[in-house]
């Protein structure tokens, strides 16, 4: 079991629809609502989501953004940074220029003030002045427990910049592509993390959003190999965030933050088949993936003892 000390999540002060990102995320939408209603609603999806996963005795630390920069998508720190063992980060170069004001080292000091130690610094920032992109975890989902990474190539994910990853942090890459219907037409998945969701026991994933039956069987055997049971997400669910959630493991004790449209799209089996391993916490961000076009997992950082 790879246990947490806590996660890092970024209140936002300046949401609403990237126009930066709507190319290639076609899970974000351009909502009726004004700036003003737009903001107070994601705020308080925000706090609520904090509040729950609080209650359930999971350490928080939240870091309340500013308007230095115009940053909508600021609540989605993940995307860069990630923590690792060693006390080491690793800072990761975002492919909508306004999201790379999100690099805020007034959040990483504020870190280091709650505890957390920071000794050593992986820097793939510079990767930007070519082109090349790789958004955190997002781009890549981690089995930190046999040491895999799990990435769906897209324009914001490099294959180069994955496999530069791994040899600095010593994972295996499983790479393939995801796609999704937009427009009568398949598309790239932007994210990994929005297809699949790696925990310790299982895996919840769409295993329809891989088209090339080789790549498919790749996954499906990799996962085999690792003795997780494979909990299989139609389209459907896939577009209510059923693939954006995340294992959180604390005292001991496994949790599943999800959604609550992801939550709702799942079948009684499906919840029951999680319930084995993990114990289920849900919250309503409804307005944050309209218009995010991300859910829960993408608002969260983990940070390792």
């Amino acid at each position: 079991m790879t246990s947490i000390q806590s996660i890092l999540m970024v209140r936002p002060c300046g949401f609403k629809t990237n126009i930066q990102t709507l190319d290639n995320n076609f899970f974000q939408n351009i909502s009726n609502l004004n700036e003003n209603e737009l903001l107070e609603k994601a705020q308080q999806e925000f706090d609520n989501l904090v509040n729950k996963i609080r209650s359930n005795g999971i350490p928080v630390i939240v870091f309340q953004d500013d308007q230095k920069h115009e940053t909508p998508d600021s609540l989605f720190p993940n995307n860069w940074i990630s923590f690792h063992k060693k006390n080491t980060i690793a800072l990761y170069p975002m492919f909508a220029e306004n999201r790379r004001l999100e690099r805020n080292f007034e959040i990483i000091k504020f870190i280091e003030k709650n505890g957390v130690i920071i000794n050593n610094i992986h820097d793939y920032t510079e990767a930007e002045n070519n082109n090349e992109f790789l958004e955190g975890t997002g781009s890549m989902v981690l089995d930190r427990i046999n040491n895999k990474v799990y990435a769906s190539i897209s324009k914001r994910t490099s294959e180069n910049l994955v496999d530069e990853f791994c040899e600095d942090f010593d994972y295996m890459p499983i790479i393939f592509k995801s796609f999704q219907s937009h427009d009568n037409k398949r598309k790239l998945i932007y994210h990994t993390n929005v297809m699949m969701c790696i925990a310790a026991k299982y895996c919840v994933i769409c295993l329809d959003a891989i088209d090339d039956e080789v790549e498919k069987n790749k996954v499906i055997q990799s996962l085999k190999d690792d003795k997780k049971e494979i909990i299989n997400i139609d389209n459907q669910q896939l577009n209510s965030f059923a693939g954006n959630m995340i294992e959180l493991i604390y005292d001991n004790k496994s949790f599943l933050i999800m959604s609550y449209s992801a939550y709702s799209s799942l079948s009684s089996q499906q919840i029951k088949n999680i319930e084995k391993y993990s114990q289920i916490i849900y919250s309503d961000v409804s307005t944050i993936e309209y218009c995010g076009g991300g859910s829960v997992r993408c608002m969260i950082a983990e940070i390792f003892n």
